[in-house]
């Protein structure tokens, strides 16, 4: 009964607003954060949104002024930076507190013409008022950013459509990407549509490539770093653009060449594989568990030999606070069987490297098997 109160309520709002708020339950639920009801508002809300007869995910307004992100969105709630990366579930908030409070006149001009522009399916004539529309708000945000007090109305404003901690982050790099937007698409077009191995020539030949773009637009290279990543068949190799550059492998080395943001690239890789891991034993997904665990595992491995001196960077301290809480999440599902009872998340075979004599992982220490996998490799 109380459900339906709450969607009486909300079925009046208007699409804008019910888009927003869709956004922001979908973002506590990656979160963790559990409201009775809240899985039933979901499903009202996407049905009402798409009542008009459209596809989830069809063109509106807000798609063509955001299409220069594709590439750079990333899922889920982070609770880092993620640099390089914007958070999906910024775009609705930020969104509408441009159409509400930064420029209502100018967006809602927008939005009728995009409207008309959209249902004659003129492609190319809505792609150029979507770029218009972005330089009018890339201007509009610089003179608001401005002064700390116009920074401070901003982030009040933005809590007024999300509870996140990311959105005015995510507004910043907005701003970033609008104005390097023709160098990041140069750059995309670029690269390979794949690349499934990461050797000397391909690391060199991006590196070039990374300084060329670095010289014009510093402040988007961890942008044009985020979509190498996006080509890589094994993500975690992004940290060769950093490691192959440096004069030794020492950590300290790593961190005074040109592309180390690279490092903190993966061990933001790593943050979301924790917050997937969790969503996935929250919901029983064991097996999806298992594969993000084996993935956590091999970039774990290939920080530690690739780089030396890791635990007394700030990339290590980084690494172990998310392996500890990754751990945590492991033994917490672990703990739910009796001793006796084996479980797949503490397999052995999940970690295809055996690191001893204090190169052993942190989980492989935790994990229940330890103990024997340092006999076996004692015989060995």
């Amino acid at each position: 009964m109380q459900v339906e109160r709450i969607w009486e309520f909300l079925r009046r709002l208007n699409p804008s607003t019910q888009s927003c708020l869709l956004a922001e339950l979908e973002r506590l639920e990656l979160c963790g954060i559990d409201m009775p009801g809240s899985a039933d508002i979901r499903a009202r809300l996407r049905a009402e949104l798409r009542k008009d007869g459209s596809p989830e995910g069809s063109a509106s307004p807000s798609s063509y002024f955001f299409a220069p992100f594709g590439p750079l969105l990333v899922d889920g709630a982070p609770e880092h930076d993620n640099s390089g990366r914007i958070a999906r579930g910024s775009l609705a908030p930020i969104w509408e507190w441009i159409g509400r409070d930064l420029l209502p006149i100018m967006a809602r001009d927008y939005n009728d013409k995009m409207k008309g522009l959209i249902a004659s399916d003129k492609h190319k004539e809505a792609q150029l008022a979507a770029v218009t529309f972005q330089t009018k708000v890339t201007k509009a945000v610089e003179g608001f950013l401005k002064t700390p007090e116009g920074c401070e109305r901003a982030r009040a404003k933005l809590a007024a459509y999300t509870a996140s901690r990311s959105a005015f982050g995510d507004l910043i790099k907005i701003m970033v990407v609008l104005r390097a937007r023709e160098a990041i698409a140069k750059f995309n077009e670029a690269l390979p549509a794949k690349i499934s191995k990461f050797d000397d020539a391909q690391v060199n030949k991006i590196t070039a490539q990374l300084a060329a773009f670095r010289k014009t637009d510093a402040d988007a290279l961890p942008f044009a770093l985020a979509l190498v990543a996006t080509r890589l068949k094994t993500p975690w190799q992004l940290i060769r653009l950093a490691t192959k550059a440096s004069r030794s492998k020492s950590a300290a080395d790593v961190a005074a060449t040109p592309n180390a943001i690279a490092v903190s690239m993966v061990l933001d890789q790593m943050d979301d594989k924790r917050q997937a891991l969790r969503m996935a034993l929250k919901n029983n997904r064991v097996i999806v568990a298992r594969d993000i665990l084996i993935d956590v595992y091999n970039t774990e491995y290939a920080l530690r030999v690739r780089i030396r001196e890791l635990e007394e960077s700030e990339w290590g301290k980084r690494l172990r606070q998310i392996m500890d809480e990754i751990a945590a999440l492991v033994d917490a599902e672990a703990s739910r069987f009796p001793d006796e009872v084996g479980h797949v998340l503490t397999s052995r075979s999940l970690r295809r490297h055996d690191l001893f004599a204090g190169r052993l992982t942190h989980l492989a220490w935790k994990a229940r098997d330890a103990i024997g996998d340092a006999l076996s490799f004692a015989k060995s």
